[in-house]
């Protein structure tokens, strides 16, 4: 569906949009030339010898050898975050098959070349095992190159869902920008427990009135089969903003794993990378796709639908594998210029399959688009033009067809339409101050605790909080100041730990909130958290000098966080020592040592390779 109506831009979009494509433009040509290095004529196989191409096929069938030898069709690689330990990619398992019985249809052939990590931040949260997550995205990027690299492939499916995952897919992807790509996800599992039943339940358990057998019976209500967790946090919003940068089959993110339509979409998306390599007139390489209109497309549908901080880094470190460089300043002023249309959990009770009942992706990216949020001329996979990504798929006598999207939500309390939107702001503001620059989610931070003033209590770890709480020393007005958990000291996890007590001590009267330079996750919600803090303690930050009762202020509608200091007082304080605990060589996390050391500032997208 191609749209022949010219909406013209909101000024705001078109300004940020224009201010990264100046900046970027030295990285970005640097990029492109990169890529145009690597294409070939003809087919990516035929430039190597005899031998390469013959340990290439050695292990395929006689039929896929011949068509592999002909170089006359398509050979597709498929990377894939498989593991069935993790109900998000458990769906995945069969897709190899599907893919190659897919492809074959038309002639052309399907390797799988390689498997990335996946590790859940469900499984890890509060754990050792945390220390890797952020890391883990650029160690996925890193295996998803290494399974590129033999140019056996025209075209390539990367097969992935969650936090670090997809990010980390792209990025490797990025590093072979003159081939096409098709990200093929597998779906969010039925709606369990409720989200706010399981809230619950957990500040019950943090406050001791219900028992260990109680929590677990709630969290395995709420986790409970194959897919994505329902909440609306990194993983879900991965799956949104494909489909605004056109990567995805359109309307392919909340479709259910395993039933008809989500294995009619998987062999479509098969069918469709291998009609868009080099070998055909409609070539479309990943490096045409991702560009600085899609990055903006992908964080203004973020902003839209309340979606995960995470990607206030990890949309900074997709856009530089593409030579563009984004700043945090982007997406405020986006946020100012985009409103918030969904209500999911944790900015509202709906989970995932309510909003995609409600009308989902195509409803948002068709609101945004007539109200000139998007930028719609962009190159997707699915052809020039992002109006395809407004149509919803279904599958009519086994075959499967596209509508537009319904222009009326079937449901105002989950999903609205442009002109009556939950808040005419998108929610995530840049605060900055004497302590530096860091990200808060207001989304679903009610108004009377966006400003808070009070004193400083300082924690280096989240077991500390836990046991400040566990004695009652918390009960009272403070700002938690946590620190030592930027990237270079431990890997920068997520403190979603601390969601329940402090939640509690707000529904207890209580002024609180959190300043850190660690991440507090996609499922962040209503507490007020300035995150993402950098200088980071260990970076000679400021937030290395606080002590208790400092005077701190968190004012998130003046977009300022300040300690009542003067810069003279707080230069000459000396900043408090780096402890790491004891074990923290233990569970792999030795083996990460030198991405500590490398890696960037959270505004630079915390990565470990691209500075």
């Amino acid at each position: 569906m191609t749209s022949t109506k010219q909406i013209p831009l909101h000024p705001i979009v078109a300004k940020v949009t224009e201010r990264i494509r100046l900046r970027s433009v030295a990285s970005r040509k640097a990029y492109l030339n990169k890529c145009e290095s690597m294409r070939r004529k003809g087919t990516q196989r035929g430039q190597l010898s005899c031998s390469n191409l013959a340990h290439g096929f050695a292990a395929c069938s006689q039929d896929d050898k011949q068509r592999i030898r002909l170089e006359e069709a398509a050979n597709i690689g498929i990377v894939s975050a498989y593991n069935d330990m993790l109900s998000a990619h458990k769906p995945l398992e069969n897709y190899p098959d599907i893919i190659r019985k897919a492809v074959t249809e038309l002639g052309c052939t399907a390797q799988f070349a390689g498997g990335t990590p996946a590790m859940c931040d469900g499984v890890t949260q509060g754990a050792e095992g945390m220390e890797l997550s952020l890391f883990s995205r650029d160690t996925i990027a890193m295996s998803t190159a290494i399974a590129l690299t033999h140019n056996m492939f025209d075209g390539v499916l990367c097969l992935g869902v969650c936090d670090k995952i997809v990010p980390g897919l792209l990025m490797g992807a990025l590093s072979f920008g003159h081939l096409p790509l098709i990200m093929v996800p597998a779906g969010p599992m039925s709606t369990g427990l409720s989200n706010d039943d399981k809230a619950n339940i957990r500040q019950l358990y943090a406050e001791g009135k219900v028992g260990r057998e109680e929590l677990l019976e709630a969290e395995a209500s709420a986790y409970h089969g194959e897919g994505t967790c329902t909440f609306y946090g990194t993983a879900n919003s991965n799956q949104m903003l494909m489909e605004a940068m056109g990567l995805h089959v359109p309307g392919t993110a909340f479709v259910p794993p395993n039933g008809a339509l989500r294995q009619e979409l998987t062999r479509t998306a098969a069918q469709q990378v291998c009609k868009i390599t080099a070998l055909t007139p409609n070539y479309t390489p990943l490096c045409d796709v991702v560009d600085e209109r899609s990055l903006v497309n992908a964080i203004v549908a973020l902003l839209a639908t309340g979606g995960s901080t995470n990607h206030s880094i990890h949309w900074i470190a997709i856009a530089r594998a593409a030579g563009i460089i984004i700043d945090w300043q982007d997406y405020a002023e986006l946020s100012e210029a985009t409103p918030l249309l969904c209500r999911i959990y944790p900015n509202g009770k709906a989970d995932v399959n309510h909003f995609h009942a409600a009308g989902g992706t195509g409803f948002v990216i068709a609101e945004l688009i007539a109200a000139g949020l998007l930028h719609a001329d962009v190159n997707t996979v699915w052809g020039k033009g992002l109006q395809h990504y407004s149509q919803a798929p279904s599958l009519k006598n086994g075959a499967i067809s596209w509508q537009a999207s319904p222009e009326v939500s079937a449901d105002l309390d989950v999903l609205r339409p442009i002109n009556k939107p939950f808040d005419p702001h998108g929610g995530m503001k840049l605060l900055t101050g004497k302590l530096g620059r860091s990200i808060i989610k207001v989304s679903a931070v009610k108004p009377e605790h966006r400003y808070i003033e009070a004193p400083a209590l300082v924690f280096e770890n989240q077991e500390d909080l836990k046991l400040a709480f566990d004695k009652g020393e918390l009960e009272r007005d403070f700002v938690a100041v946590v620190r030592f958990q930027g990237p270079k000291a431990n890997g920068m996890p997520e403190l979603h730990k601390l969601t329940p007590y402090l939640g509690i001590l707000q529904e207890r009267g209580f002024k609180v909130a959190l300043v850190t330079d660690g991440r507090m996750s996609g499922a962040s919600g209503k507490i007020p958290a300035a995150i993402h803090l950098y200088p980071e303690a260990l970076a000679g930050g400021p937030i290395a000098k606080i002590q208790d009762g400092d005077m701190l202020i968190l004012d998130a509608e003046k977009e300022t966080l300040e300690i009542l200091l003067s810069v003279e007082e707080l230069s000459q304080r000396e900043a408090a020592d780096f402890h790491p605990a004891p074990a923290s060589d233990n569970y792999g996390r030795d083996l990460f040592a030198g991405l500590r050391a490398n890696v960037g500032t959270a505004e630079e997208g915390a990565a470990t390779f691209l500075n």
